[in-house]
């Protein structure tokens, strides 16, 4: 390796470990936000704000994962003509954004007539304007992915957060401390945020540059879009599994409370109480999909290259590989959370949330796990040149998601068991998408999570699930020691089961370092 080659490696490293560090002050922003919007807003209030951020998350999603990724690549393959590259992707995303913040605040009567909370009507339409917001912030960050500028992208990111997180509780507070709507706060509050980011992002970026003359390099708007459509199709189908059954569940909440002969104002309150109930434990349900797959990602750009290379052995090898690791680590996150979910529960939001939310989180968060390797699979897929199939999939398991869950909310007495079924119904759906994506991607790949792994991670997962049944609630001074000692348990027995070795280490340490280089 040249002295050149050796500078951009460490360059990359860096830049690899900035964006890592943000993505994890990322989610510990997020756990702020989780932990005190109850003190800022009410439990009412917090259900409210995530009816709001349950369908706003789904086209923001959307819209900030294709667009960085279009721009990066578009950007990335520029060579010489990067800031005229920039500049032709922005004039195709401007457009785009403006067109999805108009039809979100149009569909804004509509969508809260369909969770039977027109309440939300007016911050549905606040997040039209971040909906807005976002559709330009975001290819200004796939512009610097695309440049390898890494660190400034990290440095934005956390500001991003930072500024949402403040502007998300100190709004929502300062309106609910006056006796006005928090809901209505925390949307203005995000979309203060947005608007601050905004200007700093684009004076690190620019709008690029204007093309004096076509170039191949630069890709048209039709030749842009023929790539930008199917990555924002694959984002909508994952993002929808992901809000889908908090959705359904808020509307049939709604009609619930009122079936169940509250008074409408007393029905509002109690059915948004409950979807913050359930809204918390998504987030800890959650926590193995945001940990996981992000750091798997850094195994499968080897599955691309061996396959580019026509070695089929290799990439058997790299998604067992992958997959494996990925399984166990997913394996000790549920592990732990199903054996004390009232416990974590308890900890982050208190013990009137534990109490009406263990049951419900100890049965999402095998749901989740599930998703999380069915994440990964897709990502194999799209290693492979199969993002067709991918999105195929990811289809497939949201009707299957919103399917089971309609029927299974719909017929649920009200309350408590609505969140217990509509959780069962989402983990027995992402199972039931997990065994088809496994099966595509053996068939594909010639491997996936191998069978051992599985089985001995399944069988930690179910032991932490039954022993949970038998424990108190611990306090808050506890937990974290209890939450510890789970893991080391579940760490000791993958070692006495020989599915650990040393060479495991060995391995990710070897992965990592030849990924950077």
């Amino acid at each position: 390796m040249t002295t050149a080659d050796r500078t951009t490696a460490r360059a990359a490293g860096r830049g690899g470990v900035a964006v890592l560090g943000a993505k994890v002050f990322f989610i510990l922003a997020g756990f702020v936000q989780q932990t005190l919007v109850r003190g800022a807003i009410g439990l009412a209030g917090t259900g409210a704000l995530s009816r709001v951020l349950a369908v706003a998350s789904v086209f923001n999603n959307v819209v900030v994962s294709s667009s960085i990724q279009g721009v990066s690549r578009a950007v990335a393959g520029a060579h010489d003509s990067k800031e005229e590259a920039f500049r032709a992707t922005l004039r195709v995303h401007a457009p785009i954004a403006l067109g999805l913040g108009v039809l979100f605040f149009v569909s804004a009567p509509w969508i809260a007539a369909f969770e039977g909370a027109e309440h939300i009507t007016t911050p549905l339409r606040v997040m039209a304007g971040v909906i807005v917001i976002y559709g330009v912030y975001a290819p200004l960050i796939g512009s610097l992915n695309g440049r390898a500028m890494f660190t400034r992208q990290a440095a934005l990111d956390v500001v991003a957060a930072t500024l949402r997180t403040f502007g998300l509780l100190g709004m929502g507070y300062l309106f609910f401390s006056r006796g006005s709507s928090g809901v209505l706060g925390s949307t203005l509050g995000v979309l203060l945020a947005a608007s601050c980011v905004l200007p700093l992002a684009l004076r690190w970026t620019g709008i690029g540059k204007a093309a004096p003359l076509s170039s191949a390099e630069i890709p048209s708007p039709r030749i842009y879009l023929a790539m930008l459509v199917p990555l924002a199709v694959a984002q909508l189908f994952t993002n929808g599994v992901m809000q889908i059954d908090i959705t359904l569940l808020g509307r049939f909440l709604s009609f619930g409370a009122l079936h169940a002969g509250l008074a409408p104002s007393e029905a509002t309150r109690s059915a948004d109480e409950w979807v913050a109930v359930y809204r918390f434990s998504q987030f800890f349900a959650f926590l193995p999909y945001q940990l996981v797959f992000s750091i798997t990602q850094i195994l499968f750009p080897m599955v691309a290259r061996a396959h580019a290379e026509g070695d089929r052995v290799a990439v058997r090898q790299y998604v067992e590989r992958g997959a494996r690791l990925g399984a166990i680590a997913c394996g000790l996150l549920v592990t732990v959370v199903v054996t004390v979910p009232g416990s974590v529960l308890n900890f982050a939001y208190g013990h009137e949330v534990a109490e009406r939310g263990a049951s419900t989180l100890r049965v999402l968060a095998i749901g989740q796990g599930a998703f999380t390797l069915f994440g990964i699979a897709n990502t194999v897929l799209a290693s492979l040149g199969r993002e067709r199939i991918a999105a195929v999939l990811s289809l497939v398991a949201l009707f299957a998601v919103a399917g089971f869950c309609t029927v299974a909310a719909r017929e649920a007495p009200y309350g408590e068991a609505q969140l217990q079924a509509t959780a069962l119904a989402t983990s027995v759906a992402l199972g039931l998408a997990l065994v088809a994506a496994t099966f595509v991607v053996r068939k594909a790949a010639g491997g996936f999570v191998p069978l051992k792994t599985a089985v001995r991670a399944g069988i930690g997962v179910s032991f932490g699930a039954v022993v949970g049944t038998h424990l108190p609630i611990f306090g808050k001074l506890m937990t974290p020691v209890v939450c510890l000692a789970i893991a080391t348990s579940f760490v000791v027995y993958l070692v006495l089961a020989r599915e650990l070795t040393p060479a495991d280490a060995a391995m990710v340490r070897a992965l990592v370092g030849r990924n950077k280089t």
